[in-house]
Parts: structure tokens; C-alpha cells; sequence
């Protein structure tokens, strides 16, 4: 049984545009493969932008790696409600997706108890605004981010003693206090299939920078996380109000207190961090299973 697994040119095996942090996709495919396959289960590559036919013989398929839907949003959630509306069951699902497309989604977790970083949401900003929000946040240090994007594609860092005043953003923006538990501690990502949990890592920027990717220089380590960690992680799932995700990727940061404040809750293309969680194959292939069988 053929099951998608969509990509984009950044991160499609023989693409001529390849990302630099392509190998995190092939990490992650060679991960699920191997798992799946010994349940009857195909992983096909493929470009979401792909004809809806070329889908046909795809119960079901893996959002996966389309790194690049943030700057084309509406023609993916078009794609996406275009696939189920073929039949196909998407995971995680269109509507799911699109809550999660949009980083308000953290205004309904915090509604819902989850315990956030304190945020001033924009539809623009402009330099007024940062400097507002030194005043609001009590701090030197502003962290601005699109709504929409991943990847920390569109993030800055403003500093109150250098603040560029011609500085803009023409797009819906979040404004957030910079933490330097960042830098000392690290951001927690938390990963579950079908609620289960898999396995947890901390994410560590290189020396002078905030960001965790592996594009900025970052790196990680697997975590066994503590009782009261992994139970504020499981709070975050738990406050999702939509059906549960086949997969989430839960990121974290240490608050001044000590608990653990959300940053993200990861559940469109998350990478999967599979080289830290050696039973996330076999766990993806048993939710799979379970899903086709409903």
C-alpha cells in the first residue's frame, strides 16, 4: 500500500534547489521506510504541488517535508482540502493544518490553560511597535516572528540600545520577549504519535546566536526529561482543540519560574529529530496501520 509523503523542491531527493538541511529529510525518510515497509506499507516521495491524480493509488498521506508552504499558504490549504476532498486522509488533517498555519493557534492554548510566552500580536509593525514593547515587556531584548513561517524564516532580534528605526514588517506579525534561557538552557521538543509518547531532545544555538536550527549552526542532544516536564508537554496535546495529530512535535523553553513554557506546537511539517528517537519508526508505521484500519 502506496502512503504519500510530501515534499518540495528544497527537500526532494534529486531536486536541483536541495535546502542545505535537506539531510534532515533524509534522515527522516529512512527512518519511517524501513518500519513501514514491514507492515506493508510504500513510502512515496512526492512534490505537493503534484496534479491531484498522481495521488490516486494514496489512502493515506504524510505532510512530511513541504518546507516551503508558508510562502505559498492559501495554494497548500487549497491542495490539502482538494486531497480529502479526493478521498485521501491527510496527517495531519486540513483543518488541523490550518489552525496550526497560524501562530494565533497559541492564543487558543493559552485559553485553554497552556502556559505561553507573553506575545503582542500585529497584522504590521514597524520600529513604534518594538519600542512599545520594551515598555510592555519590561526588557531590552524583542524577538519579532511572522505569523505565518517556519524555521525561524522572517525572525529578528531587536536591542532597545541600537533599535533600527527604519526597521518594518508588512506582513501579520507576533512580538515576544527575547528569553536567554535560549541560550544558556536550550529549547525542549517533545515528539508524540497518536498521543504516544516517543522521545524528547534539547536543541542548543551555537555560541552568540539564539536560533536551534541546524541552519544556524545548531545542534542536539536526547533527552530523558523529567516526570514534571514530560507531563507539561502532555498538557499541550491535550489542549489541542481539534481531533489528535498522527504526529506533534511539542518545543519548549524554561521559564524564569522553572516550568516549562510552550513555544510551538509543531503539527504540519515538523522535522522529527528521528536520529534522537529510535522508536519513532515503528511507532509512526503502528499509527498508520491503526488509521487505515478505521
Amino acid at each position: 500500500m502506496k502512503i504519500g509523503f510530501l515534499t518540495c523542491p528544497g527537500t526532494h531527493p534529486g531536486s536541483p534547489a536541495r535546502r542545505d538541511d535537506a539531510f534532515e529529510h533524509d534522515y527522516q525518510v529512512e527512518a519511517l521506510r524501513p518500519a513501514m515497509a514491514a507492515r506493508g506499507q510504500e513510502l512515496v516521495e512526492i512534490d505537493w504541488r503534484s496534479p491531484i491524480g498522481a495521488f490516486a493509488e494514496m489512502p493515506l498521506i504524510l505532510i512530511g517535508t513541504p518546507w516551503d508552504y508558508h510562502d505559498a499558504e492559501q495554494e497548500f490549504l487549497a491542495q490539502l482540502d482538494a486531497l480529502e476532498a479526493a478521498g485521501h486522509q491527510i496527517c495531519n488533517s486540513a483543518s488541523l493544518v490550518r489552525w496550526n498555519s497560524r501562530k494565533t493557534y497559541l492564543r487558543d492554548l493559552e485559553d485553554r490553560g497552556a502556559a505561553t510566552i507573553p506575545t503582542i500580536w500585529l497584522e504590521r509593525a514597524d520600529s513604534r511597535d518594538i519600542a512599545s514593547a520594551f515598555d510592555q515587556f519590561e526588557g531590552n531584548t524583542v524577538v519579532a516572528k511572522r505569523q505565518v513561517g517556519a524555521g525561524a524564516e522572517g525572525q529578528s532580534i531587536h536591542n532597545k540600545a541600537s533599535l533600527d528605526q527604519s526597521w518594518t514588517m508588512d506582513q501579520p506579525m507576533m512580538l515576544q520577549p527575547f528569553l536567554p534561557q535560549i541560550q544558556s538552557d536550550g529549547e525542549y521538543s517533545f515528539l508524540f504519535v497518536d498521543g504516544q509518547f516517543s522521545h524528547a531532545l534539547v536543541k542548543l544555538p551555537t555560541a552568540g546566536d539564539y536560533r536551534v536550527q541546524s541552519l544556524y549552526g545548531g545542534s542536539e542532544q536526547p533527552l530523558d526529561p523529567a516526570p514534571t516536564d514530560l507531563a507539561a508537554a502532555r498538557a499541550i496535546i491535550e489542549a489541542i482543540p481539534h481531533e489528535l495529530p498522527l504526529y506533534a512535535r511539542i518545543d519548549m523553553v524554561r521559564g524564569e519560574d522553572g516550568g516549562l513554557l510552550v513555544m510551538e506546537a509543531e503539527l504540519i511539517e515538523p522535522y522529527l529529530y528521528p536520529m534522537q528517537g529510535p522508536k519513532l519508526g515503528t511507532l509512526m508505521a503502528e499509527a498508520i496501520e491503526r488509521r487505515l484500519a478505521k
